[in-house]
């Protein structure tokens, strides 16, 4: 959704390069790596962040495993109220933070866009008037905490892990990887977004914008092949 420097353009280039990565995907089956300790964390730990926002709000939720699209996007909300996903009041997506430093840095920043203009797609898709980003503070599983020991024993240049250097640091970052001694209310922070018609529009109409580029592409490439087979037909 970010917008392009030049106004004779639709499409920013961030929007061009990533619309060329979804070309070639559903072109060619080939997949970007987009997987970090981040998001890996942030899936492995997705149930534990539900609960803590349920024991937060002290009403049960269960993550939504309905998918749900219409002409233009398509989407999972990760939580809702209201009678059903479809008919849903609030949608509740969840963000689960790698460590207690960024998550705080939440109440200095503004609404990542990327998040308002997902949240503005999944009230699009459910009708829902009102959504949140609700972000959690969940201890670091023992698979990533053991991996930073293993980088954290690489960087010190120490060759046993009986080192009492070693072992304090390692102390350290279980203290900075564990968050179960701080209160429930103060390990979710919650940012409320409002349904907004004209920027939903606003989406239809960039999604119209991609199609219409992913549509020149292809011409141009095809464009492109057939002048190969002609050159190639034509020196044989």
């Amino acid at each position: 959704m970010t917008e392009a420097r030049s106004k004779n353009e639709s499409l920013s280039e961030t929007c061009k390069t990533h619309l060329m990565d979804i070309y070639v995907s559903h072109k060619y089956g080939r997949q970007t790596d987009i997987s970090n300790k981040y998001t890996e964390k942030g899936l492995m730990v997705e149930e534990d962040s539900i609960t803590l926002y349920s024991r937060l709000k002290k009403q049960f939720f269960t993550k939504n495993e309905q998918h749900l699209s219409n002409d233009f996007i398509k989407g999972t909300p990760d939580l809702f109220t209201g009678t059903t996903i479809k008919n849903a009041a609030t949608i509740i997506d969840i963000k689960s933070s790698w460590d207690i430093f960024s998550f705080f840095r939440v109440h200095t920043q503004k609404i990542n866009p990327h998040y308002y203009w997902q949240l503005q797609g999944y009230m699009a898709l459910t009708g829902a008037t009102q959504a949140s980003i609700a972000y959690c503070l969940i201890s670091t599983p023992p698979l990533f905490i053991n991996d930073e020991k293993r980088k954290l024993l690489y960087k010190m240049g120490i060759a046993t892990e009986e080192n009492e250097l070693y072992q304090k640091a390692c102390a350290a970052l279980d203290k900075a990887m564990t968050y179960d001694d701080i209160p429930i209310k103060e390990r979710v922070i919650e940012l409320n977004i409002e349904r907004s018609d004209e920027d939903i529009q606003h989406i239809y109409q960039r999604v119209k914008d991609c199609r219409t580029y992913l549509c020149a592409v292809e011409n141009r490439l095809q464009g492109v092949t057939q002048l190969q087979e002609k050159m190639i037909l034509s020196n044989s």
